[in-house]
């Protein structure tokens, strides 16, 4: 029987718990994979695999199909050692570069502040949760900002610290639409439909900046996919807010809300 080996891939395109299973889910469809685990803070993806030259090129289509990107990493036990504190290459570091996360940092975490006294202004539980994925988006990027040059167990460590701030807003937002299920309350419509329409536009300008780079740096590419994929998020905030101004009840706005966070 032939003996497994240990292969890890950096993962790019997760932004929450959900999109983690989703990718372990797929590399566990394998044939001849075990012990697949996936680690949202590290982004980092380690599985067992009994004949790499003949399974690999299956998880990594079973992965990338959905939309998420695999970068193979050294194998654990080989000469170079652990990887943990290796200093990647940072000849794509340009001016440009840095000019382009700072200005996503901006758009994101700037706007997530002003969607945040938005959700409370037109009383949208969707809006809030939004707002917390911008805020997230913002933190990723700043991340991927500061930790230029940093080893992989420096960048784990921000990372956790990132999700265990972002775990207690996430609770908020949870503890605010329970409140809200007991205690019905339809928000302005309006106004839901308006910062969730400019919540769009600011996703869209974050993606336009970041298409120069897309295919350089790691951190980067997972900023413009989080940007793409939210901007999609954004128009289903609108949408909730037509069905709540339609059948004039509040449940499309706390459906959404639940959706936001999941997607």
């Amino acid at each position: 029987m032939r003996a497994a080996s240990t292969v890890r891939y950096h993962v790019t395109g997760m932004d929450c718990s959900s999109c983690a299973a989703k990718v372990e889910g797929a590399a566990r469809k394998v044939e001849g994979v075990a012990d697949v685990k996936v680690s949202i803070a590290s982004q980092i993806m380690t599985l067992e695999v009994d004949d790499p030259a003949r399974r690999l090129p299956a998880v990594e289509t079973s992965v990338t199909s959905l939309g998420y990107q695999l970068d193979r990493l050294r194998e654990a036990g080989e000469a170079d050692g652990d990887d943990d504190d290796h200093i990647s290459d940072l000849s794509h570091v340009t001016p440009a570069y840095k000019r382009a996360l700072w200005i996503v940092v901006l758009l994101n975490a700037g706007y997530g502040v002003v969607e945040i006294v938005g959700s409370f202004l037109a009383g949208s539980q969707a809006l809030q949760a939004d707002a917390l994925d911008f805020v997230g988006d913002g933190m990723i990027s700043f991340l991927g900002l500061i930790a230029v040059g940093w080893g992989l167990a420096a960048r784990a460590k921000a990372a956790l610290l990132q999700g265990i701030f972002l775990a207690l807003l996430g609770f908020g937002v949870i503890g605010s639409t329970l409140y809200r299920i007991f205690v019905e309350h339809e928000p302005q419509t309006m106004l839901m439909a308006g910062f969730a329409a400019v919540a769009c536009v600011v996703n869209i300008l974050a993606a336009v900046v970041l298409i120069p780079h897309r295919k350089g740096d790691a951190n980067v590419r997972a900023v413009w996919l989080f940007s793409r994929n939210d901007a999609i998020g954004n128009l289903a905030v609108v949408a909730a807010a037509g069905v709540v101004w339609w059948v004039q009840s509040p449940w499309p706005d706390l459906t959404q809300a639940t959706g936001t966070r999941r997607a």
